[in-house]
């Protein structure tokens, strides 16, 4: 049976992105979300000039320990975890100084999500300092109106990754990639935080004018 090209899902109640006090903000507040190599960074950068926001993009090949997880993932999980998540704690004060000054924001990923690569790769231990700190700082960072969540085959991921080829990507493997995949699935099936556009890739073309216009119009409808 043929997947939806896209599937929208409202929010249980009224919302609008919130800064950590509470206090909501103006202008329009997206994440983009999905496995490696599924766009997501394309994707929020295509997003930001039409809806005038600034991009803020997750810093991936900064992190010294990734390529070493990726050679050894159960000796370097905790220490690529933890590089990933002060780095995106630091950029949700970028974005909570941008909120506050009413500035749209498009971001190629969004901080919850870091909880699920922790349970994936870290051990009973290195999970329960991590759900610790986790819980510590989640209720600082700002909420998104909207969460794009961007899918595909393995297939096609494993082609994407190899079309950008970065060296640390090469050692990826599929299994593993698959694994991913399957927990991304997993963990929107079950998210209702926030207002929700799962986004086939396979069947969606985000470089074709109309692919990327009805995309933004879900970001342009969200009530922020």
């Amino acid at each position: 049976m043929m997947r939806p090209r896209m599937v929208y899902r409202p929010p249980r109640a009224r919302q609008r992105a919130l800064l950590p006090d509470g206090r909501p903000v103006g202008g329009v507040f997206v994440a983009v979300e999905g496995p490696i190599g599924v766009g997501k960074t394309t994707l929020a950068r295509l997003l930001a000039a039409p809806l005038r926001a600034a991009a803020v993009l997750e810093v991936v090949e900064e992190n010294p320990f990734l390529h070493h997880f990726y050679q050894d993932m159960r000796g370097y999980a905790f220490q690529t975890q933890i590089f990933f998540f002060l780095s995106r704690y630091r950029q949700q004060e970028v974005i909570r100084r941008a909120r506050e000054q009413g500035q749209s924001i498009v971001s190629d990923y969004m901080f919850a999500k870091d909880r699920l690569f922790a349970q994936m790769n870290l051990d009973t231990q290195e999970l329960d300092l991590y759900t610790r700190l986790f819980g510590l700082i989640a209720p600082m960072t700002v909420r998104p109106a909207l969460v794009i969540c961007l899918t595909a085959h393995l297939e096609t991921l494993l082609d994407r990754i190899a079309h950008r080829d970065r060296p640390f990507e090469r050692m990826i493997k599929p299994a593993y990639l698959e694994r991913l995949r399957v927990e991304y699935e997993s963990f929107f099936d079950g998210y209702n935080d926030t207002a929700l556009l799962r986004v086939d890739t396979d069947e969606v073309d985000i470089f074709t004018e109309a692919d990327l216009r009805g995309i933004l119009q879900y970001a342009n409808d969200v009530t922020d």
